[in-house]
């Protein structure tokens, strides 16, 4: 039976593996077993992707990035190149703490830019955008924009990307796709067109 997913010849997949359809897998990248991965998903060069990983559809995994297990990302995630995540909060080489992965969640439509650091046990919400270089050290609201070390809010996000100025009645507007949004009790709502 033939794949329905795209795999360099360098690629090394093991076995038990859920790859999507539509999927292509890059120059040197490791799917170990038992993740799953979703349809139409990019995995760049030298991607580690760790046992029991989840990837939801469309996810955009660019070069140099490590996938740990417990983390979790929904669709149309992107991870920039050389971003981290990690698995445990007090790593020693001569200490095994397999048991003591956190979970990190990566919510529909967040992006993680460049050498971000995300510190495992978070969440990130929908259409959150990290900054290149940020380390996330707590959990990220929805929309938000966050830049820094620690990470830090400095504005929000539109659903395409695009910097929220909300006016004073707490109202925002997306140029590119015409949405117009809502800043209200401290969370941001899109309002659509």
């Amino acid at each position: 039976m033939e794949k329905e997913f795209f795999a360099h010849e360098t690629a090394y997949i093991d076995e038990g593996c859920k790859i999507g359809k539509g999927s292509k897998i890059w120059h040197f990248t490791h799917i170990m077993k038992d993740c799953e991965i979703g349809e139409g998903c990019n995995l760049g060069q030298n991607v580690v992707i760790s046992p029991k990983v989840i990837l939801g559809r469309n996810v955009k995994v660019q070069n140099n990035v490590s996938i740990y297990t417990g983390v979790i990302c929904e669709d149309d995630v992107f991870l920039g190149p050389s971003m981290v995540f990690t698995n445990v909060v007090n790593p020693r080489s001569r200490i095994l703490r397999r048991d003591k992965y956190q979970q990190t969640l990566v919510k529909r439509g967040a992006s993680i830019g460049a050498n971000a650091t995300i510190i495992c046990g978070h969440t990130i919400g929908e259409f959150a955008f990290i900054g290149a270089g940020a380390v996330v050290t707590k959990d990220v609201p929805p929309y938000a924009l966050v830049i820094g070390n620690p990470g830090r809010r400095v504005g929000w996000m539109s659903e395409y990307g695009h910097r929220l100025e909300f006016d004073e009645h707490g109202f925002a507007f997306c140029p590119e796709s015409k949405e117009k949004y809502q800043y209200v009790g401290g969370k941001v709502i899109n309002l659509g067109k």
